[in-house]
């Protein structure tokens, strides 16, 4: 009975340890009525590393704006309409996960533009209804992203800009589709990890996951757009250029679109285009009415957001009402983007008579805004100092000499009055035709290349012939090792 009794007093005094070591709360209370994060008075302990941090109340809740901010884990929820903005700054949920809707109450994640970091699951309707609008910003998710995430919930994410990257699963109506969970993806972009084209292809069939509410196309890729990821977009039926959500050289003129086809023959589908930089749409100049066209000439500021929405009218329908009210598109305006280079494929080549001459293959793009590129290329690495010579280091396509067997980095630059771009090209040296062939990772030796040359000749012949009708095999059935 003594023994018995030690165990439990061991047993309770383990059970209040680990309870010592348990993240501490610290509740979302706006006290001080400005709305940040940052500020200490709107939380009962301000979180850290070691806090839960749980938002509660109606909107707006917290915002975090150019800071930065960080909790082990985040909870948003307990009251209807609790909300989270993340506008500029940076939210690092380091030890847990980011919830949406808890404890009876709904959540609102109003993502715009920074970074979330979430070190294990992003749970989107954790009992209650959790909404993400997430109109630009990035979201890593270093496990699951759950939508939702328990049975009876209702998630809804609104992909409208921006980038979310998950590092595991994407789960959708986990218990088998009861659970009310929708994707819908405009101008943002979906990154996973692993190749699950088959189940996101199975949630898109099930309707969970769609393009401008229906209007647009998903298009969907492995190891193409991203290596080793699945990418996710989606595009409007009017396949607007310059495309939702890009960014674009200013010294582009003309926005571009495809009228549908009338709904009865006979009919004329014609559209009003709004076009500028208000947010509101209607507050915009229409730079087109009434016309059958797809495409207008426009003028572009440097460094500007730009707006623009079609009201379709078929004439078949209508002649007053429109029938379609497109979505409000946008793109940013940029003076100058940076070159884009390539220094060439890798290279496995060998040494004749003690050198190797060759050509290097380089490209560069630029858009031109600012003034012509100028290149140059240096040796990043080289088997030994002066073994590569470059005949013309400010030329995008060159000459070189190598001396040595080795291993050669070169890097190619690329300056166009702002910006700075590189790449780099691997050239392997070896000493001869055979080890350069040998070195490559299909590299399959030929049947009867005895003395691996790479060549199958009168040597393995003689090697053949030397051996011929020998015999190394066994002759005493029970064989002792010494």
């Amino acid at each position: 009975m003594f023994r018995r009794l030690i165990y439990l007093i061991s047993f309770v005094l383990v059970l209040s340890l680990v309870g010592n070591v348990q993240a501490q709360d610290a509740t979302w209370t706006d006290a001080t009525g400005d709305h940040l994060w940052s500020t200490p008075g709107n939380w009962s302990e301000f979180p850290t590393p070691a806090h839960w941090a749980k938002i509660r109340n109606g909107p707006p809740g917290p915002t975090i704006a150019s800071e930065g901010a960080v909790a082990s884990r985040v909870h948003v929820g307990y009251e209807e309409g609790s909300a989270l903005t993340v506008d500029g700054g940076t939210l690092v949920v380091s030890g847990d996960d980011l919830l949406l809707g808890k404890n009876g109450g709904s959540a609102t994640l109003n993502m715009i533009s920074g970074t979330i970091n979430v070190a294990r699951d992003f749970e989107v309707g954790g009992g209650n209804p959790g909404i993400v609008n997430m109109t630009g910003g990035t979201i890593i998710v270093a496990d699951d992203f759950m939508i939702p995430e328990l049975t009876a919930s209702t998630a809804e994410v609104n992909l409208d800009g921006g980038t979310i990257i998950v590092n595991g699963d994407l789960n959708m109506r986990a218990d088998g589709g009861t659970m009310n969970g929708t994707l819908n993806i405009t101008a943002g972009t979906l990154i996973i990890n692993a190749n699950v084209v088959s189940i996101v292809q199975g949630y898109i069939d099930n309707g969970w996951i769609t393009a401008y509410d229906g209007k647009g196309t998903l298009q969907m890729d492995y190891d193409v757009t991203n290596q080793g990821k699945t990418t996710l977009k989606a595009t409007h039926f009017l396949n607007p250029n310059p495309a939702n959500g890009s960014s674009v050289a200013v010294s582009v003129n003309q926005l571009q679109w495809t009228l549908p086809e009338p709904n009865q023959p006979g009919g004329v589908v014609t559209c009003d285009v709004y076009f500028g930089t208000d947010p509101i749409i209607e507050n915009n100049p229409k730079v087109v009415i009434r016309q059958a066209i797809e495409s207008v000439s426009v003028t572009l500021a440097p460094n500007t957001t730009y707006y623009w929405a079609l009201d379709l009218y078929d004439s078949s329908i209508s002649t007053t009402e429109p029938f379609i009210l497109c979505p409000i598109f946008t793109f940013y305006a940029v003076k100058n983007f940076p070159p884009i280079v390539n220094a060439g494929a890798d290279v496995v080549t060998w040494l004749k008579e003690g050198v190797r001459t060759g050509n290097l293959d380089a490209s560069v793009t630029d858009d031109g805004a600012l003034r012509p590129y100028i290149v140059q290329w240096t040796v990043v690495s080289e088997p030994n100092a002066g073994a590569v010579v470059i005949a013309t280091a400010n030329a995008e396509d060159t000459s070189i000499t190598l001396s040595a067997v080795g291993q050669y980095v070169l890097k190619l630059e690329a300056f166009d009055g702002e910006y700075t771009s590189s790449d780099t090209v691997t050239i392997n040296v070896y000493n001869d035709s055979c080890e350069a062939a040998q070195s490559l990772p299909n590299y399959v030796p030929l049947v009867g290349d005895l003395n691996g040359d790479c060549k199958v000749d009168d040597v393995d012949l003689a090697l053949l012939q030397e051996n011929w009708l020998k015999d190394n095999s066994l002759t005493v059935e029970w064989f002792k090792l010494e």
